[in-house]
C-alpha cells in the first residue's frame, strides 16, 4: 500500500510504567454494566428510533437486565426531551434501575438536561469534553487550561442545576477522546473535576476514560486505564468506567484488558452497535464471561428472541458470523469439525461431564436458547460421515455402523455437490430410506419361516420378475441360513457380512408402528461393500429386509435386472 509515511501513532503510553494488570489471568466478576444502545448506537442509525421504538427498547434492556441505562441526550432534540419525561411521568424506570443523560459543558445544554430530569427516582448526568491534541489543536484551538475550564465550568454547573431540581443525581465526567489525549494532561483534568464534585463513598464519581477512537493495541488501552487508576484522586470514592469503540476491530479486547487494568464499569451496546464500526459489544464481553464460569448479571438465555427486537427496532441486523449470537456462529459444515462434535457430545452423554469441553463449541448452545438439532451440525458438499450420522441419530434415530455412516457420507456429499446446496436434515432422511430402508426390487421379500433344528433350516417366500418363489436352506444361524439361499438361488457371492440392530425411536423410520432398525453390510466379490438397512416392528424381519436391502443395492450395481 502507498501512503503508509503519512501515518503515525496517535496515542500517549503512561509515563510510568503500567502493567500490573498483565499478572491476572481472567476476569472474576461482572463490571457494572451501562447500556448505550439509546444514545450511542441510536444516533448512528441511518432512521433513529421513534418514541415508541425507543420504548420498547427500552423495556428489552430491562428484560436482559441492565441496572444502568443511557437514554439520550435530552436537550438535543424534542424526541430525546419527550422521551426522558416519558419514562418518568409514566413511572417505568424500576426502583433499581439508573437512567444515564448525555451533557455538554454549556450552561442552556445542561439546564435544559435538568429540566428532562425533574422528579427522577435516580440518574447519572453525564459531562464531557473532548481533550485530546488534535480536538484541542484542529477543532477547538483552546490551550491546555482553556479546556481545562471548560470541563470545570461544567462540573461547577452539574452540581449548582442539581441542588435546585427534584430528583436523585450521581455525577459522571468523560474526557472525550481520552485515547488521543497525554496521560499527564488526562490525569489534570479529571482531579481538577473531582475537586469541584468531591466525592464522597456516599456519593460517588464515574470518571469514564472512552476510546473514542481506538487508536492502539488493547495492551496500550490497558496500561493507560492503569495508569489512571493508580493515580486519580479520591480513588476509593471513584467509579473507573470504560468506553471502548471498535475501529481497529479491537473494543471487546480493550474492554476485557482494561477491566483487568482497574475499570470496574462498561458502557457499550447490544450487538456493537454505535457510530463508524461501533461501541464495544456488551453481549460478546458477557458471554466471553459466562464461558469461563463467571455470572455476567445479564440474561441472554433467549437470544434469538432479543436478536428478532434489536433487529427490527434499529433496523439492523446481526451478522451469521457475530459472536454468539450469529445464525452461523454454532454451526459446523466441516468435516473433520462435525465428527469432533459429534464426539464430544456423544462423550458428555457418556461420562456425565460436569463442564463443557466439548470441541469448537465454546459454551453449550441451549444455555442460551439455540437448539442443538439443526445449529450445531448443517450437512453440504464440506461435510462428513461424522455430521451426517449424527443428524440421523439425533432427529431420527438412525445409529448406523462406522462404515455404513462412510458410505452414506459419501452419497450425501455427493448430492449436495450437484445441486449445490446444503441439504436439510428431512433431505439427508430421505436420502437415507430411498439408498437402504427395506429396498425391494429386483429382490423382493415376503415372508420366512423357520424350522426348529440344529441347522437352522429356513423356508423363505421371495418374489422376483412378479414370481413368488419358496426357497429353502441352512446356515449357523437364522439370518446365516437366507443369507446362503440368497446367495445360492441368486449366483451371487459375498463375504464378511457385518451386522448391527438397535430400537429405533416412536415415530422414527417408515411406517407409524416401526421401533427396529437392522444394518446389514457385506464385501462383493470385486472388494465393494454394499449397505442396506431394514425396518420392521420385529427385530429378525427388519434383519432379513436389511439383508435384502444389501442384496438388491449390489445387484442393482452389478448385475442386470432378473
Amino acid at each position: 500500500m502507498k501512503n503508509i509515511e503519512k501515518y503515525s501513532r496517535g496515542y500517549f503510553m503512561p509515563p510510568v510504567k503500567s502493567l500490573k494488570w498483565t499478572e491476572k489471568e481472567y476476569i472474576t466478576e461482572a463490571p457494572t454494566w451501562c447500556s448505550v444502545d439509546l444514545r450511542d448506537g441510536n444516533q448512528a442509525l441511518i432512521i433513529p428510533m421513534s418514541l415508541e421504538e425507543k420504548l420498547e427498547y427500552f423495556q428489552l434492556l430491562l428484560q436482559v437486565g441492565f441496572k444502568e441505562i443511557e437514554v439520550g441526550f435530552p436537550a438535543a432534540s424534542e424526541t430525546e426531551f419527550t422521551f426522558l419525561r416519558t419514562l418518568i411521568e409514566q413511572n417505568l424506570i424500576p426502583d433499581d434501575v439508573t437512567v444515564q443523560v448525555l451533557t455538554q459543558s454549556r450552561e442552556h445544554i445542561i439546564k435544559k438536561t435538568f429540566e428532562a430530569l425533574r422528579g427522577v427516582n435516580k440518574a447519572v448526568v453525564h459531562l464531557y469534553n473532548s481533550t485530546s491534541v488534535a480536538q484541542r489543536e484542529q477543532v477547538f484551538k483552546k490551550s491546555e487550561e482553556q479546556i481545562i475550564d471548560i470541563a470545570v465550568t461544567g462540573a461547577k454547573m452539574l452540581k449548582k442545576y442539581a441542588a435546585e431540581t427534584e430528583g436523585n443525581f450521581q455525577f459522571q465526567y468523560s474526557p472525550e477522546s481520552f485515547t488521543g489525549t497525554e496521560m499527564e494532561f488526562a490525569l489534570d483534568i479529571c482531579n481538577r473535576v473531582l475537586d469541584v464534585w468531591q466525592p464522597t463513598a456516599d456519593n460517588k464519581v464515574i470518571i469514564n476514560l472512552p476510546a473514542t477512537v481506538s487508536m492502539s493495541m488493547p495492551h496500550v488501552y490497558a496500561s493507560q486505564i492503569e495508569y489512571m487508576s493508580d493515580h486519580l484522586d479520591y480513588r476509593d470514592n471513584v467509579i473507573l468506567s470504560v468506553h471502548p469503540h471498535n475501529d481497529r476491530g479491537t473494543g471487546v479486547a480493550d474492554a476485557e484488558l482494561g477491566m483487568l487494568a482497574g475499570a470496574q464499569r462498561v458502557e457499550g451496546t447490544l450487538f456493537g452497535n454505535g457510530e463508524r464500526t461501533g461501541n464495544v459489544d456488551i453481549v460478546t464481553l458477557a458471554l466471553n464471561m459466562f464461558s469461563h464460569g463467571v455470572d455476567p448479571k445479564l440474561n441472554f438465555d433467549n437470544i434469538s428472541e432479543i436478536i428478532s427486537k434489536y433487529e427490527k427496532l434499529t433496523r439492523m441486523s446481526v451478522h451469521e458470523r457475530h459472536p454468539y449470537g450469529g445464525e452461523l456462529v454454532f454451526t459446523a459444515f466441516s468435516g473433520s469439525h462435525q465428527d469432533a462434535i459429534a464426539k464430544g457430545m456423544k462423550w458428555r452423554e457418556e461420562k456425565e461431564c460436569q463442564h463443557w469441553t466439548v470441541p469448537y463449541l465454546l459454551i453449550d448452545p441451549m444455555d442460551i436458547g439455540r437448539e442443538y438439532e439443526g445449529d450445531i451440525i448443517r450437512i453440504n458438499s464440506q461435510s462428513g460421515k461424522g455430521g451426517i450420522g449424527y443428524i440421523l441419530q439425533q432427529k431420527y434415530g438412525f445409529d448406523l455402523p462406522a462404515a455404513m455412516r462412510e458410505n452414506f457420507g459419501y452419497i450425501v456429499k455427493n448430492v449436495s455437490d450437484r445441486k449445490h446446496k446444503e441439504l436439510m436434515p428431512d433431505e439427508i432422511y430421505d436420502i437415507f430410506i430411498n439408498e437402504y430402508v427395506n429396498i425391494s426390487t429386483p429382490v423382493e421379500f415376503i415372508d420366512y419361516r423357520f424350522n426348529q433344528n440344529d441347522n437352522y433350516e429356513t423356508d423363505v417366500s421371495i418374489k422376483i420378475n412378479n414370481e413368488v418363489k419358496e426357497l429353502t436352506g441352512t446356515g449357523n444361524g437364522r439370518l446365516d441360513a437366507i443369507s446362503n439361499i440368497l446367495q445360492n438361488t441368486l449366483d451371487i457371492d459375498y463375504k464378511d457380512l457385518v451386522y448391527k440392530e438397535h430400537a429405533l425411536g416412536k415415530g422414527s423410520g417408515s411406517g407409524a408402528g416401526a421401533n427396529a432398525v437392522s444394518y446389514v453390510g457385506f464385501t462383493a466379490f470385486d472388494g465393494t461393500v454394499y449397505w442396506g438397512c431394514g425396518i420392521d416392528v420385529d427385530i429378525m424381519t427388519s434383519s432379513i429386509k436389511a439383508l435384502f436391502s444389501a442384496v438388491n443395492n449390489m445387484i442393482s450395481s452389478v448385475k442386470p435386472i432378473l
